[in-house]
């Protein structure tokens, strides 16, 4: 199969191709106005890039006929993938790239009661972390998942669920900011990542070693390589969730415990709060 054919879209989606554009209209309208490394540029493109080949080719065909293929395709849709484009730190600069108009009833509606909780609990500490988990976890469940790879509305919300949800969490864990502004402390961004990792490398250390087919859809749909049996596709899946998504999370608290160092190097972080002893009753008398 040459080139062309595995760019071509398994199943087309018009606002998948114009979300993907318009976000690359953005950067690259925002680029003439903010001064952005080659690094930060190379992350969003790559990061961009990667979602695209993961949800919008043919790549996609093969994910709903293997298991360890779908897997790789969440690992980049849910970890990598949104990981480069936070990394890039693009939201200053999309935002610039928004005409003049757009930008002053952004501002606007940021100013409006229903627009700030909505950023709150974009943002939120604990939600957002939960949610990244969740959403791993509950999309693996074999009912979920039978009736998931079924019907193309539930596999399509599935797979942009894991999007957002990783975008927003790689959005809290790689803010360089102290708190206030950021969402999480300089120290709940080191514990995050272990909160998040844990129970995905759970997950697929009992996939891996689990005796039977969990995930048969597979074979009702066809597997797409020859060669490969229930139990090796899933162990391999399995193994995927262990070792290369939990190599992710703990490059996330590594640079984390990064930020951490600089922030109390420079003096940025704030002091720790002294409790004030109560007075004795003897005292009091």
């Amino acid at each position: 199969m040459d080139l062309l054919a595995w760019l071509q879209p398994w199943e087309f989606s018009p606002t998948l191709v114009l979300v993907f554009l318009a976000s690359a209209w953005l950067f690259l309208r925002g680029l003439r106005v903010h001064r952005v490394g080659r690094v930060r540029q190379t992350l969003f493109w790559i990061g961009l890039a990667l979602l695209y080949l993961s949800l919008h080719t043919r790549v996609d065909y093969y994910a709903e006929r293997m298991f360890f293929i779908h897997r790789l395709q969440h690992l980049v849709l849910h970890h990598l993938g949104p990981l480069l484009i936070m990394g890039a730190y693009p939201g200053q600069v999309m935002r610039a790239g928004l005409p003049l108009r757009w930008r002053t009833r952004l501002a606007a509606a940021r100013l409006r009661s229903p627009v700030r909780q909505l950023e709150a609990l974009a943002t939120h500490r604990i939600l957002i972390p939960f949610l990244f988990v969740l959403l791993v976890l509950i999309w693996l469940e074999p009912t979920v998942q039978f009736y998931s790879m079924l019907d193309w509305r539930i596999y399509r919300f599935m797979n942009w669920s894991v999007v957002i949800s990783g975008l927003l969490y790689w959005n809290l864990i790689l803010d360089r900011r102290p708190h206030p502004p950021a969402a999480l402390t300089a120290g709940g961004r080191i514990f995050s990542p272990v909160f998040t990792m844990v129970p995905q490398m759970v997950a697929g250390a009992v996939i891996a070693f689990t005796g039977y087919d969990l995930y048969p859809i597979f074979d009702l749909c066809g597997r797409a390589l020859p060669g490969f049996s229930a139990l090796d596709d899933q162990v391999i899946g399995g193994l995927i969730m262990w070792v290369p998504a939990g190599l992710i999370e703990t490059f996330g608290l590594l640079y984390a415990l990064g930020t951490l160092m600089r922030l109390s190097s420079r003096g940025r972080l704030p002091p720790p709060k002294r409790r004030v002893p109560r007075p004795s009753a003897r005292a009091a008398s």
